[in-house]
C-alpha cells in the first residue's frame, strides 16, 4: 500500500515537473523569437522566416534602431520616470497606509473604498482630465507631469495592499511603543517600515516595471522627441502599410532588456516578499 502512494507521489511530481516545464516553454517562446530575429538580416527574415535561425550575429538591426531613434535618450528617460515613480510610489503608500492602518483615521473604509475604486478606472477616462490638470500647472510636455501622475496612480493600489497588511498587526505592539515613548514617526520609522521592508521591496519592483511598460498616458503627456520613453520610441517603427520585422525585434529586445536586469538584480527581494507575505 506505502508502495503504490510513493509510486503514485512520484508519477504526479513528474507530471507536475512536465507541465511547468511546457509552461516554462510557452512563456520563453515570445522572447527566443523575438531575439533569434533580433540578429538576422532582413533578406534571412524574407527567405527564411520569423522561425529560422540566423546564420550568423547582424547587429546592424539594433544599431539602426539605436540611432533612429536616439535611444539612448529614451532609455535615460525611462529610468528616470521609472525610478521616480517606484521611489514615490512605495513613499506615498506607505505613509497613506500608515494613516489607515495604524491610525486609523476616521472614514477609513471609505476612504480604502476610494482607492480601491481608482484602481479600476481604466486610463482612457483620466486622459482628459489628466491632460487639462498638466496644462492648467504648466508642467505638460515634462517627465515630471507622467511622474506625478504615476506616482499618484500607482500609490492607490499600494495604499490599498499595505493598509491590509497594517490593519493585521497586533494593537498590543502599537500601545505598547506609545507606552513606552514612541512617537508617530518613531514607530513608522523604527517598528513598521524595518518590519515590512520585504513588502516594500515587491511595491518597489512592480512600480518600477508597471510605469517602465505604459504607453497610452506618456503618449498623451511628452510631446517632444528628447522627452519621450522606450515604448513610445518603439511604437514609432510601426508604419500603416510596412514594417521592418528585423528592426522591430531588435526594438523589442532593446525595450526588454532593462527590464530583465532590473527583475535579475532584484529578483532575490522580490522572492524574499513574497515568501515573507506567506508567512504572514
Amino acid at each position: 500500500m506505502n508502495t503504490t502512494r510513493r509510486l503514485s507521489g512520484g508519477v504526479s511530481k513528474y507530471i507536475a515537473l512536465a507541465l511547468l516545464l511546457l509552461f516554462l516553454a510557452v512563456m520563453l517562446f515570445p522572447f527566443y523569437i523575438v531575439t533569434i530575429n533580433s540578429f538576422k538580416e532582413p533578406s534571412e527574415y524574407v527567405a527564411g522566416g520569423p522561425l529560422s535561425l540566423p546564420h550568423g550575429f547582424y547587429v546592424q538591426g539594433i544599431i539602426d534602431f539605436w540611432n533612429r531613434v536616439e535611444f539612448g535618450t529614451k532609455l535615460a528617460n525611462s529610468l528616470l520616470i521609472s525610478l521616480s515613480v517606484a521611489v514615490l510610489g512605495v513613499a506615498l503608500s506607505l505613509l497613506n497606509a500608515f494613516a489607515l492602518g495604524i491610525g486609523r483615521v476616521r472614514g477609513r473604509i471609505m476612504m480604502l473604498i476610494f482607492f480601491m475604486i481608482a484602481n479600476t478606472l481604466p486610463q482612457e477616462s483620466l486622459a482628459y482630465p489628466i491632460y487639462f490638470f498638466a496644462k492648467a500647472l504648466n508642467i505638460y510636455d515634462t517627465q515630471f507631469s507622467v511622474i506625478l501622475v504615476f506616482a499618484v496612480i500607482q500609490s492607490a493600489f499600494g495604499t490599498y495592499l499595505l493598509s491590509s497588511v497594517f490593519s493585521t498587526l497586533p494593537r498590543d505592539i502599537v500601545e505598547a511603543a506609545y507606552i513606552d515613548g514612541c512617537t508617530k514617526l518613531q514607530l513608522l520609522l523604527r517598528i513598521i517600515l524595518p518590519s515590512n521592508l520585504p513588502t516594500l521591496s515587491v511595491l518597489f519592483t512592480f512600480f518600477f516595471i508597471w510605469t517602465w511598460n505604459e504607453f497610452f498616458l506618456p503618449l498623451i503627456l511628452l510631446l517632444s522627441n528628447a522627452k519621450q520613453t522606450v515604448p513610445l520610441a518603439i511604437a514609432t517603427l510601426q508604419g500603416q502599410y510596412n514594417m521592418d520585422a528585423t528592426m522591430s525585434s531588435a526594438s523589442a529586445l532593446m525595450g526588454i532588456l532593462p527590464c530583465i536586469v532590473f527583475f535579475i538584480l532584484f529578483q532575490r527581494t522580490l522572492t524574499r516578499g513574497i515568501t515573507a507575505g506567506s508567512v504572514k
